[in-house]
């Protein structure tokens, strides 16, 4: 008899987890329902909350994959995640430190190809001044490519192909170096495009491909994470959800994504798979000496003498009373780790010009999980 009596009280425990999932899933189902319902222009909200300690691991959608064919939008499609990546590639890097390949402390002239030395030089800059942390921590005095004349020009040619140096000599050409590196904080995704030469240099393999590799995705089954145009689609990842930018009439299937692609941004991911990223990568699993992963917080002064709490490819915030490290991207993504709840969440509005969103839908995600 006893052993019935055990063997049936952890059929409750088991019983009693799997109630209580199912009743949270309810209620984040229910979130993104009632605020979808609220505001229809979003298009489409896509969530993934990863909480080990709430025994969940839950994807949720409302609304469509597309605003004309209104086609329903699954939990499981991948979308375009923009600067959301400079996580990954802040990562890479690390994992490059922690294999003894470089240093965060090295000089970019070190790691450039010559064309790239010769271009930078040509607009003033002292490239053996910039180290490879000041590009993570956009503290180079690199000029930037994307200002709005820029997004002005892609729409108004939206089939033009970009190649990484051409969107590196838009950056010289956009203006003269704001200053000495860390004089001031510029957030410019030229300094990531010149990450992901630094990291070819070093691998003497295409960046995306050392990316996928240092960054464990066989180990992790990050098999809908990939960079469009540069890498093949899992044949059973599912087609990419439309992203909008309704005040420019930009739809993502019909600008080329080189404009966005070459480590400033250019992965496309599901929820699931970038909430699970953030989770294996605070908690120590894809950078695995903790010397090396706490150089992810490394925090680069300025004289301007702002406080901005961005370190390497990652940004720290507050969200309901938690501390937060995350990025945002340019269509409307976001990705959180919460230490403090080791919980990891993503949440993606189809509608840039509705990307406030994003702060509501995580506000009331913490908010349940804490409850």
């Amino acid at each position: 008899m006893k052993k019935i009596y055990v063997l049936s009280f952890l059929g409750f425990l088991s019983l009693n987890g799997w109630v209580y999932a199912q009743s949270i899933e309810t209620k984040l189902q229910a979130i993104i329902d009632s605020i979808y319902t609220a505001n229809p222009t979003s298009v489409g909200i896509m969530i993934h909350v990863e909480s080990p300690n709430h025994r969940l691991s839950w994807s949720g959608s409302a609304g469509y994959a597309d605003s004309e064919e209104k086609t329903e939008l699954m939990p499981d499609q991948p979308a375009l995640i923009a600067s959301s990546i400079k996580p990954y590639i802040a990562a890479t890097i690390l994992r490059l430190v922690e294999l003894g390949k470089l240093s965060i402390e090295d000089p970019i002239h070190e790691r450039l190809s010559k064309e790239t030395i010769e271009l930078f030089k040509s607009d003033g800059y002292v490239l053996d001044r910039i180290k490879i942390k000041n590009l993570l921590s956009h503290t180079s005095g690199i000029e930037g490519y994307d200002k709005m004349e820029f997004l002005d020009w892609i729409g108004d040619h939206p089939s033009y192909r970009w190649s990484r140096d051409e969107l590196l000599r838009q950056a010289v050409k956009m203006g003269d170096p704001l200053g000495s590196p860390e004089d001031v904080y510029h957030y410019a995704d030229a300094n990531y495009l010149l990450c992901t030469e630094i990291i070819e240099s070093v691998t003497n393999k295409p960046f995306y491909a050392s990316v996928r590799e240092l960054l464990r995705y066989d180990e992790f089954d990050f098999d809908d994470t990939w960079f469009p145009t540069l890498e093949e689609k899992n044949k059973t990842t599912k087609s990419l959800i439309h992203q909008y930018w309704g005040a420019k009439n930009w739809d993502s299937y019909k600008i080329d994504n080189s404009w966005d692609l070459y480590g400033g941004g250019g992965i496309a991911t599901t929820t699931e798979e970038i909430s699970q990223f953030y989770h294996h990568l605070f908690n120590g699993r894809i950078i695995e000496n903790e010397i090396i992963f706490n150089q992810l917080f490394t925090e680069v002064k300025t004289k301007d003498g702002k406080e901005r709490k961005y370190y390497l490819g990652i940004s720290e915030g507050q969200i309901m009373g938690y501390k937060s490290y995350g990025h945002g991207g340019f269509w409307g993504t976001l990705a959180l780790h919460l230490p403090e709840l080791d919980s990891s969440i993503a949440v993606f509005i189809s509608e840039r010009d509705q990307r406030a969103l994003r702060q509501e839908v995580a506000n009331r995600i913490i908010d349940l999980l804490v409850d």
